[in-house]
């Protein structure tokens, strides 16, 4: 079922391989018709993430960039959008011939090609593909006929297809494997049987649901494996490897057995052993779906465990603020941290919230849509311009300092292009932009279409506000030197973080909430 762990799973899998000093890459494959997650709202999908390429993907991506220490592209992400647009492209090419075009072959074939193509071009040792959705949904059939007909083609030892299911507790407490035993039945009317079962439930998997799973689903009992609720999903690889699921696919897959490199291992022992905390209000508008926000959890996270800090992060819906501010003066947090969002819903209360942070140094980070509210709170409390705003929520504002970039206004499509992807980014070598990165020179994601409008620029500056981060006349990093830590970055800092090289910005941001607490 959706939500039920496939992607972890799967992330999992391929670290417990990166370990083995094997060369994984993903493939995250999405049967909805959408081309890609750019348009999805965060309510119904999460955060959509964003590719080096630009690419807006599933948040999937972002824990096999996060697990396997890889950076993708759009060729990473299959959907059936995608598809549907390469195959019909073909069609009105002439490149069937004539032919009429069906589900299979050619559907199947561009599926299969696409998996082929990204895995010979990285030169991989193993691909790893995980399917979304649900056994038996319509959106599904195609992208599992074409992998029946692959584990065909490739050989049996050359693919293994590991089954995700959930294994439910009744209220007597006892485990139930007939789901497991369903779906196995529903993905055997397809053609497909497992070579490997991963049981996701509340508990450890007993030895008696292990040895009901593998008699009833035709799998051996090493192949059945628990997935059980972690205290933290980075735990969930040392599980697959105290169940030697390693082991199972190395043999499956004739691969040669490796010693682990024990890189995860010690993330996570750091993970449990941090010693001190700091409270960390994250002031946004999809705050009652906290997968909105996935990477900026993720990265607070890792900086968190370079710090040597637990990061406790309280939710504070931005539309709330507005009207009872004591959300925050109630809370006393540590850090501020406002996130991107668009739209105009909840905009006043991120603003709110910066000047409270500024006015009060409390350490501050600004991303996206949160460096640019920082701009217009500067504008309107310190640099004296009444009523200034972003263009992007108030057209009628007489101060539009953040506002599309004149080689932007002729373009009509969807208010103006967006910059999406990698950037390289130049810093001013005194500040805390250098200090963080240590180097002049960085590149990091965008997801954005309004810039600070570089004719307030000289007047923010001349009033204490700093931009230290920029590509020619686009501003990419504001901070303040009379405050302990206010920093904001036009850029997304959180999709480049990893657990074992967190991003800079996070790490400073952390290391000042925990030194504000401390009163240093």
């Amino acid at each position: 079922m959706s939500g039920l762990g496939k992607g972890i799973t799967a992330a999992s899998i391929g670290r417990i391989l990166v370990e083995r000093g094997y060369k994984v890459v993903p493939i995250k494959i999405d049967p909805y018709i959408n081309i890609d997650a750019g348009t999805m709202n965060p309510f119904q999908h999460g955060e959509v993430y964003v590719l080096k390429d630009g690419s807006e993907v599933d948040l999937d991506l972002g824990h096999y960039e996060r697990f396997l220490d890889v950076d993708l592209t759009g060729e990473h992400n299959i959907t059936t959008g995608k598809i549907y647009r390469e195959v019909i492209e073909k069609e009105r090419k002439g490149e069937y011939l004539g032919k009429t075009v069906q589900i299979i072959p050619h559907i199947t074939d561009e599926i299969k090609s696409w998996i082929r193509r990204v895995a010979n071009a990285n030169g991989a040792d193993v691909c790893l593909v995980e399917i979304g959705g649900t056994v038996g949904d319509i959106e599904s059939m195609p992208f599992l006929e074409a992998v029946r007909q692959m584990h065909i083609e490739e050989g049996h030892n050359n693919l293994v297809l590991v089954h995700v299911t959930l294994v439910p507790i009744d209220k007597m407490g006892e485990q139930k494997t007939k789901p497991t035993q369903h779906s196995v039945k529903a993905l055997r009317e397809l053609g497909l049987q497992p070579d490997a079962i991963v049981g996701r439930c509340l508990e450890p998997l007993t030895q008696e649901s292990k040895d009901k799973i593998a008699l009833f689903c035709d799998v051996p009992r090493e192949a059945v494996v628990s997935a059980h609720d972690a205290e933290d999903i980075y735990e969930v690889p040392l599980m697959l490897e105290e169940e030697s699921f390693h082991r199972y696919l190395e043999l499956k897959l004739s691969l040669e057995d490796r010693p682990s490199g024990n890189q995860w291992k010690m993330i996570v022992e750091r993970l449990h052993n941090l010693q001190k905390e700091v409270e960390i209000a994250l002031v946004g508008k999809y705050t009652n779906v906290k997968d909105s926000y996935l990477s900026i959890r993720e990265a607070l996270k890792h900086a968190g465990i370079q710090v040597g800090t637990r990061v406790n992060i309280h939710w504070v819906e931005a539309e709330h603020l507005e009207t009872d501010f004591r959300l925050i003066e109630d809370l006393k947090p540590d850090g501020i941290l406002v996130p991107g969002g668009f739209g105009e819903r909840g905009t006043e209360g991120k603003i709110m919230a910066i000047k409270y942070a500024r006015e009060n140094n409390i350490p501050f980070l600004g991303i996206c849509f949160g460096f640019q509210m920082a701009v217009v709170e500067f504008s309107r409390h310190v640099a004296g311009l009444k009523d200034a705003h972003s263009m992007e929520i108030d057209k009628e504002t007489p101060h539009p300092v953040i506002d599309l970039l004149p080689e932007q206004r002729d373009i009509t499509q969807l208010g103006g292009t967006m910059r999406l992807g990698d950037h390289e980014v130049y810093l001013e070598k005194d500040s805390m932009a250098f200090r963080l990165y240590g180097t002049l020179s960085i590149v990091e994601r965008h997801r954005h279409r309004y810039e600070v409008n570089p004719e307030y620029v000289p007047l923010l500056q001349e009033k204490g506000l700093r931009f230290t981060g920029y590509i020619g006349n686009r501003m990419e990093i504001l901070e303040l030197d009379s405050h302990p830590f206010y920093f904001a970055t036009q850029f997304h800092p959180e999709f480049k973080s990893r657990p074992y090289r967190p991003s800079p910005p996070f790490v400073g941001f952390v290391t000042a909430s925990l030194a504000s607490q401390e009163g240093q």
